[in-house]
């Protein structure tokens, strides 16, 4: 069995552990880190072998030979891996994680000071059905302003707020979930890979926002409807302990539900105007929520009190951010040794129409981060002006967009949304995948059969198709022939002719 092969494998044996971990008593966070760390060891001691299998497949190495005028030999394999590659993923992970770090903070320091309550007691209804639909249109609205992990994390901290019995905060949190991705789908700065895509040139904001946003109202409007058949009764909330409503004054409260607010809306327009990481956004808005809380308690000495942000860090989930590290590191392996655009290109290669070829790469986004299965995309598919399926805002894209985003939602660990609310609510994963998968997948392929009955009905594209009819397949394939690079052949899979 070649090494290749092998790290496949312990990815999946990994993935199972995490899977199983409350019957094998492992926190999935030390499973994740083992395997991350596995992965990229076997990959640094064996990377001749594995470039020698997959050379025309990873992205990675072929820019980085390139661009150095390097074959695969063993120092430049090394050098290339040791010193390059995995400090590029260290830097894109570190983003993630200081991103999560700060918004876990932000949040907290909001929750500590009874911020919430504002919300919650604005909150009457205890009726499940009502409550479930309620935290889902907000969630899904919420995450298309902010992006899907921030808003997953704020609801969770509203549900504990809400529920107490940890079983049904697992229900709500998994639609959090799923209407948080749904949300995101639909809007430019709403999720990662949409970001990427608008970010790339393949969509633009008005229109991913017109294409989708009736698929991804279904994809949480299907599940709402089906749970509302078969969830009965109210929920119960938590007791509330008098001796904290003390600590904090209504004033303050206030106060720090609009900073905490305003810090985290504050990401995408700093962003937009930086041009810099979202997460210097958000440790620019903890700065000033940090500042303010310390003056704001200035001189206090109130036994116990939890509310300088200092003792709320002691409070942050820090087995949730190795889990990220962990689930993050392994698939950054995958992606330098070049498994993903192996799957990419195999995708490609097995003829598939471009709405199959979507589905499935949203069902293995449940499976693998979507952010480097989305990169693969870009890079194997070059925008094709004129082609309705490559060009810009073309169907392809915007499936991509929807599938990618939404697809994730079908297992818990298949989005950063779902990674965190398995972190901070210990969501079982077996648990997730018999009550909330197939809803999640109902959800999904709604979508996908709304944006194709948008494109059957308003068939904006139509005009596109005569002018490839007209041009021919000789004409199709010079335009591939021009759009193709160093690490992205010509797309065979599609015949210009059958538009």
């Amino acid at each position: 069995m070649s090494i290749f092969v092998i790290m496949v494998v312990i990815f999946i044996v990994g993935y199972a552990f995490i899977a199983l971990e409350h019957p094998i008593k492992v926190d999935k966070a030390a499973t994740a880190l083992l395997m991350g760390t596995l992965l990229w060891a076997i990959y640094a001691l064996n990377g001749l072998d594995v470039l020698n299998y997959s050379q025309d497949s990873s992205r990675a190495w072929i820019e980085y030979a390139k661009t150095n005028n390097v074959g695969v030999e063993l120092e430049s394999v090394r050098h290339f891996i040791v010193h390059h590659d995995i400090m590029e993923h260290v830097a894109d992970i570190s983003t993630i994680l200081f991103f999560l770090l700060g918004a876990m903070t932000i949040v907290e320091v909001v929750d500590q000071h009874q911020g919430f309550r504002i919300i919650t007691d604005k909150i009457k209804t205890t009726n499940k059905v009502k409550l479930l639909w309620i935290l889902g249109f907000l969630t899904f609205f919420m995450s298309a302003v902010l992006d899907n992990l921030t808003t997953t994390i704020v609801m969770i901290a509203l549900l504990r707020k809400l529920i107490d019995d940890q079983k049904t905060r697992w229900f709500f949190a998994s639609i959090v979930v799923i209407a948080a991705n749904a949300g995101g789908a639909f809007s430019p700065i709403g999720d990662v890979t949409t970001i990427m895509l608008w970010i790339g040139g393949q969509v633009t904001s008005a229109n991913i926002i017109m294409k989708l946003f009736i698929p991804s109202l279904l994809t949480i409007i299907i599940p709402l409807i089906l749970l509302s058949f078969t969830m009965k009764g109210n929920v119960e909330r938590p007791k509330v302990n008098d001796s904290e409503k003390s600590l904090t004054t209504p004033s303050q409260q206030l106060l720090m539900l609009i900073m905490g607010v305003a810090a985290l809306l504050f990401v995408p327009i700093f962003k937009t105007f930086t041009h810099l990481p979202p997460y210097l956004g958000m440790l620019f808005g903890l700065s000033i929520l940090w500042i303010t809380t310390e003056l704001m308690h200035k001189g206090k000495k109130v036994e116990g009190t939890k509310l300088t942000v200092n003792r709320i860090l002691e409070r942050v989930d820090v087995p949730t951010i190795f889990f990220f590290l962990g689930i993050l590191t392994a698939v950054a392996a995958l992606q330098s040794a070049g498994h993903l655009d192996m799957l990419a290109q195999s995708l490609r290669d097995w003829g598939l129409s471009v709405y199959p070829v979507a589905i499935v790469i949203g069902v293995l986004s449940a499976i693998v981060d979507n952010v480097p299965l989305v990169a693969a995309s870009m890079g194997m598919y070059p925008i094709t002006p004129g082609h309705i399926e490559f060009m810009q805002d073309g169907i392809f894209w915007e499936l991509i967009a929807y599938t990618a985003g939404t697809g994730g939602s079908i297992l818990i660990i298949g989005s950063a949304a779902g990674v965190a609310a398995m972190g901070l609510e210990k969501i079982d994963f077996i648990w997730y995948m018999k009550k909330i998968s197939l809803l999640a997948a109902l959800g999904y392929f709604a979508g996908v059969g709304a944006y194709y009955l948008q494109e059957q009905i308003f068939p904006e594209h139509a005009e596109h198709a005569t002018e490839i009819k007209a041009e021919g397949e000789t004409s199709y394939n010079l335009i591939m022939q021009k759009n193709e690079n160093s690490n992205a052949k010509t797309i065979s899979f599609f015949d210009a002719k059958k538009i």
